[in-house]
């Protein structure tokens, strides 16, 4: 079964930092592209940074400057390191995207992980 599994959050102080992982498991080749998105209590859920097989990356304009994403293909995982952080950061994060198959087939994640909080307070 593939999946993605998302770790690395916790409480943390403004301004601090922290890092996100999301290890896709399975059937998977190789990642084609990832997104990181998080969802606030009582918000839609929202963009927070793509990364794509050429190592392209994009932003939403709330976390420009400060957020970071990368790529370990080797491990089949996604990083997202998050600076500066501020109390508007605080959410469930979550990683989603597409991936080649062993049978060399192009799949998007048709399942959400549990995501994984992160809260930012003092």
């Amino acid at each position: 079964q593939v999946q993605v599994v998302e770790s690395g959050g916790g409480l943390v102080q403004p301004g601090g930092s922290l890092r996100l992982s999301c290890a896709a498991s399975g059937s998977i080749f190789s990642i084609v592209a990832m997104t990181w998105y998080r969802q606030a209590p009582g918000k839609q859920r929202e963009l927070v940074a793509t990364i794509t097989s050429s190592g392209s990356t994009n932003y939403g304009d709330s976390v420009k400057g400060r957020f970071t994403i990368s790529r370990d293909n080797a491990k089949n995982t996604v990083y997202l390191q998050m600076n500066s952080l501020k109390p508007e950061d605080t959410a469930v994060y979550y990683c989603n995207g597409s991936y080649i198959d062993n049978d060399y087939a192009l799949n998007i994640f048709d399942s959400w992980g549990q995501g994984i909080q992160v809260t930012v307070s003092s």
